[in-house]
Parts: structure tokens; sequence; C-alpha cells
């Protein structure tokens, strides 16, 4: 009987299944440990959402009351879209590791090898989801101090939410990083696009008060629905009760088709010839 060590067949059969959850799992396994390498970037990372929803919450205060803040102060209201804010920061930061890897050779590396791309897309943007809901679910730690008195269930979906949310920011992220040759050109086009994003995302302030054309605009955002998605989450509102006039069942469909969405489109971006940004 032969050997399996000499069949051709046995071994180009591994990469089917196996390669790419092992090449996924070892990528990730080393974008954690470059972030566990870094403390300084996770105090970062949380301290300076936190300062900016104490100041910009504080400084408004009594002065601005949302209609849909249900009952609580600006702080509140402006609690899960600075959650938000903190898993849109993490998702950057981390998807500048793709553009270093292509300098560094170490892309190019991977990409020759004999192992699926859909690893290594898959690798780069659960290591990219894990380390943008670590800061992301240590700042939810906070929701008692703005008002929000969470249940068990409630922490368990309010971090499922973050998870469709730090996929569909990282996987986009990673699309663009993918043709990106330049830290700061990567960061400079995140910013023009995910900044204004947020802040039209019913973060700051509700749909309801805003111009016609700016509602329009925040109805076709999808970064709305994730806000609202993680606020109706919090409120403990059920699946029919609005919030900031959204439903909370809409908001959580579009958040998971918005995450599906950029993990396909990074597939299938990656599936593409790189070998003119690889060199």
């Amino acid at each position: 009987m032969a050997s399996s060590r000499n069949d051709p067949t046995a071994a180009s059969s591994l990469p089917a299944s196996g390669g790419l959850i092992l090449s996924a799992a070892t990528l990730w396994e080393r974008e954690m440990v470059r972030f566990l390498r870094q403390p300084s970037r996770i105090a970062g990372l949380v301290a300076a959402p936190l300062l900016f929803w104490l100041f910009i919450g504080s400084g408004l205060g009594e002065s601005f009351r949302p209609q849909d803040a249900a009952g609580g102060g600006y702080l509140q209201y402006f609690f899960p879209g600075t959650v938000v804010m903190v898993v849109l920061f993490a998702s950057i930061f981390s998807n500048m590791t793709t553009i270093e890897d292509r300098r560094e050779g170490f892309l190019l590396s991977v990409l020759v090898a004999p192992i699926p791309r859909a690893g290594l897309v898959l690798g780069k943007i659960l290591g990219g989801t894990t380390q943008a809901m670590v800061p992301g679910l240590l700042f939810l730690l906070l929701a008692p101090l703005a008002g929000y008195r969470l249940h068990f269930n409630q922490v368990i979906l309010a971090a499922v939410v973050l998870f469709l949310i730090a996929v569909s920011l990282t996987g986009l992220g990673f699309a663009v990083a993918w043709w990106m040759d330049s830290v700061q050109g990567f960061h400079a086009v995140l910013n023009l696009v995910l900044m204004p994003a947020w802040v039209l995302s019913g973060a700051l302030f509700p749909s309801s008060g805003a111009s016609f054309w700016i509602r329009g605009i925040m109805r076709a955002n999808p970064m709305t629905y994730e806000v609202e998605a993680l606020r109706g989450v919090l409120l403990e509102n059920g699946p029919g009760i609005l919030a900031n006039g959204i439903p909370l069942n809409r908001s959580l469909a579009l958040t998971a088709l918005f995450a599906l969405v950029t993990l396909v489109v990074a597939l299938l971006w990656a599936g593409r010839p790189t070998v003119k940004h690889l060199t």
C-alpha cells in the first residue's frame, strides 16, 4: 500500500479546507501578537474617544437634549456612537499592517505560498476585527456611567453587534488597503470617507432635527444602522420599537448585510491580480 506522503493528490487536497483554516488562524495569531505587544495602542484607542465623549457630552449637556434620547441626557445618546468610533479607529489602525506587510515582502511570500488566498483575507480581517472589538468591549463597560443598565443578554447581543460592525469596517479597510502603497494615503482616504460617515450616522445628532437632505444622506449611510443597532440593544428595545426613527430589526439586518458585503468585496478584491501592487 502506497504511503499518502508520496501521494500528490493527498497533498493537494489539504489546502481546500484545512489549509484555509490553518492559514487564517496563523495570520490571525500573527496580527494578535503584534497588537498585544503594543499596550499603549489599546490605551490610546480607548482614552481618546473617552475624553471626546466626556468633553462633548458634558459640554452640550442640557443645552442639547435629542428628542430620541429615550429620556436620558446627551451623554447617554452620544455613548453608542462613541463606541462605534472606538471600533472605527481600531479598524483603521489594524489595516495599516496590510500595507506594512507589502513593504516588508511578507504579503508577497504569503500569496506565492500554496495556501488559499481567502485564508489571507480571513486571517487579516478576523485579526483586525478582534483588535477592534477589544477596545470596543472595554469602552462598553462604561455604559453604566452613561445611564444604561445592562443585563447579561444585552451584553451578549451588544457584543454580537460590535462584531458585525468590526467585520464591516475592517473588511472595508482591507479592501482599500489592498490597493494602497502608502500608509499616509490609506489613512487620508479612510478619514475622508469614514469620518463624515460617522458624523452623519446619528452618533452626534438625530435625523429628526436635521435638514431634509442630511436626513437623506443619513438614511443611505450604512453606519447609521450600525449606530442605531447598538443604541437599540443598549436601550433594550423590542424588534418593532423605533430607535432614532429606525426599527431595531431593520438596523440589525442591515448591519449584518453590510458586514457580509464588505467581507465579500474584500475576498473579491484580493482574488484579482496584484503583482503591480506587491512589488
